[in-house]
């Protein structure tokens, strides 16, 4: 399927969602609720289990924000969130605070992954970077902030000097350094980018559904609590987490143990 430069396509249980706009998938309004619509079928089919995001084009994966718009007077500040006119439900490319979003998602990312389209990788669950792969946050020079996750992400996912550094200056960081920060799952040569991606999403796909949502869910509001207020919420009835709920109480819940007491491979119903 197309919907205004976003192509989307199942393999297996694999939702693979592909950028394509024009030279440097610069995201405007219509190309993010068109992501938003894709992680939407990622979300809802109970057959998807795993979406893995990616370019078509091989030497830039996003150039972020549609700065050509904005210019063009279409956009306007108090209009951002407005989803008829701003970028609609998920934020920024969809993406962005799409918190309803539980199923993982893969970056599988090559060539330059600038502003806005290194703050949608940061909003994925794991990131496969081809070799010469690079990440800029220019936004600074731009006249604005990177909000759409540079500023809230990045300093949670590595050393907060360096995150604000690179913002700071608007330096491109290397793959091969973003991986050294733990930024980066791997990277790996461009020609076997989506076959190592495929490779991590169907190993995701073997695990309990049910337990990989809630682990989303779960990490997801652990990143405000201490310790041990996470450890109390990690109980039966306290989570306050519905997909954690659900997954406690769930047929798959004893499936696993079963079928490791008796040598086989667990067979998963999501229920």
């Amino acid at each position: 399927m197309n919907d205004d430069g976003v192509r989307t396509e199942r393999r297996g249980r694999v939702l693979v969602v592909t950028m394509d706009r024009g030279k440097a998938n610069a995201i405007n309004h219509a190309m993010s609720r068109a992501m938003f619509r894709a992680f939407t079928t990622l979300q809802e089919d109970p057959e998807l289990l795993v979406g893995i995001l990616r370019s078509a084009n091989p030497k830039i994966f996003s150039g972020g924000w549609d700065l050509k718009e904005v210019a063009s007077g279409i956009h306007l500040p108090d209009d951002y969130y407005d989803p008829e006119i701003g970028h609609g439900r998920g934020g920024f490319a969809g993406l962005a605070e799409n918190w309803e979003l539980d199923k993982p998602l893969i970056a599988a990312v090559q060539g330059a992954a600038v502003g806005g389209g290194f703050e949608m990788i940061l909003a994925c669950d794991t990131i496969i970077a081809a070799e010469g792969t690079y990440f800029q946050l220019p936004e600074l020079m731009r006249g604005f902030l990177p909000d759409a996750g540079g500023i809230q992400r990045l300093p949670k996912l590595i050393p907060p000097k360096v995150a604000g550094t690179m913002i700071l200056t608007g330096r491109r960081m290397p793959a091969e350094e973003a991986m050294r920060w733990g930024l980066v799952h791997d990277v790996v040569p461009a020609a076997a980018l989506m076959d190592e991606a495929m490779k991590l999403a169907e190993t995701v796909v073997k695990a309990a559904p049910l337990a990989t949502q809630a682990l989303k869910a779960v990490l997801r509001q652990n990143e405000n609590l201490s310790a041990r207020e996470a450890s109390d919420r990690a109980r039966r009835g306290h989570s306050g987490l519905p997909i954690y709920e659900r997954m406690m109480r769930s047929e798959d819940f004893y499936e696993g143990p079963r079928a490791f007491a008796e040598k086989r491979d667990p067979v998963w119903k999501g229920k």
